[in-house]
């Protein structure tokens, strides 16, 4: 009886969580954000969206099948599919905890492949690495392709920050007590470390995990494939996000230099706070607004802001959707095994 107690909270679990995210996302949102989303969905021509979708989820299989090439030369040949359903397990979880993500994915690999943990989240950082070059070119391209615009930029941010309200200059600036946080639970970390053997052998394995990692991105017999999943995972990324611009008519006429940099100021806001609810859709309408005629004295233009909730939502989604899929896969694979 425990035990089927146990193979039904694996089940039901996965799906309890996300039905939570998906109430606790809307929950998040003011009713401004609800009606902008929800004027959002009326407009807009969602078999561009769905294509969007498509285009995206379509970089998650490729990340899954480039992560077969970075674990070959570690000695690990794991299925597609199991490969598929830890990254999107991984996302799932990134949503439900801030960077759980990784380890999650690491540890589905070590249950369905016996991958070791350290070695497989060894590969994920590694990934990690490689993703952050990705980024950093695509930052730097969209930087050239700005150069004329940069002032116009800062003064458009400047402007928006100032129509948040005046800053309260009795109040302390908040950034000396979050490096302080940072510091002193580094050094709680460092003690931790030092001081117990038994954490000490634990984070030099994953140290050398991620050591392994590196190397095996160098390693790779199919280097050629690793190199091209890269790209493409990045194109279809970028992809997505330009297709959702076809969704409105009035955002169809920014030029490519423009979705770039709407596409960099997502990320931030993706990095910036859990889930990027919220933040992705207003970083993306303010940058985007600037190669469109405003509306009134208001910074964002309403269809670029609509737009940033649709590109939002349908990540959202399909992370909550597949990646709770995937969840749920893993768990029932896990129970037909015992």
């Amino acid at each position: 009886m425990k035990q089927g107690l146990i193979n039904t909270l694996k089940v039901g679990l996965p799906l309890a969580v996300g039905v939570w995210l998906i109430f606790y996302f809307y929950d998040q949102l003011g009713e401004d954000q609800r009606a902008q989303l929800f004027t959002a969905f009326r407009s807009a021509n969602m078999w561009w969206m769905a294509l969007a979708t498509l285009v995206g989820w379509s970089a998650h299989v490729s990340r899954a099948w480039r992560w077969r090439y970075i674990l070959e030369p570690l000695g690990y040949k794991p299925g597609f599919w199991d490969c598929y359903h830890a990254v999107m397990a991984g996302y799932f979880m990134n949503l439900f905890l801030p960077r759980a993500g990784e380890a999650s994915r690491a540890l589905s690999l070590y249950r369905t492949e016996k991958v070791p943990f350290e070695q497989g989240f060894g590969t994920i950082l590694a990934e990690r690495a490689v993703d952050l070059i990705f980024l950093a070119g695509i930052a730097g391209i969209t930087v050239l392709l700005q150069l004329e615009k940069l002032d116009l930029f800062k003064a458009r941010i400047a402007a928006f920050r100032a129509g948040q309200g005046p800053a309260d200059e009795t109040a302390s600036p908040v950034w000396p007590w979050v490096l302080a946080a940072v510091a002193l639970i580094a050094v709680v970390g460092v003690v931790l470390v030092l001081s117990k053997p038994l954490l000490r052998a634990r984070f030099m394995d994953l140290l050398r995990g991620f050591g392994q990692g590196l190397q095996a991105v160098l390693r790779t017999k199919n280097r050629a494939g690793f190199i091209f999943h890269s790209l493409f995972i990045w194109a279809a990324y970028v992809g997505m996000f330009w297709l959702g611009f076809f969704a409105l008519p009035t955002m169809s006429t920014v030029p490519f230099a423009g979705v770039l940099a709407g596409f960099v100021a997502g990320a931030i806001g993706i990095v910036l706070v859990q889930g990027g609810v919220g933040v992705y859709p207003a970083f993306v309408a303010l940058i985007v607004s600037v190669y469109l005629p405003l509306q009134g004295e208001s910074l964002i233009h309403p269809d670029a802001l609509a737009m940033g909730w649709l590109l939002w939502t349908a990540q959202t989604l399909m992370l909550i959707v597949l990646g709770g899929l995937s969840l749920l896969l893993l768990a029932l694979k896990r129970r037909s095994a015992t």
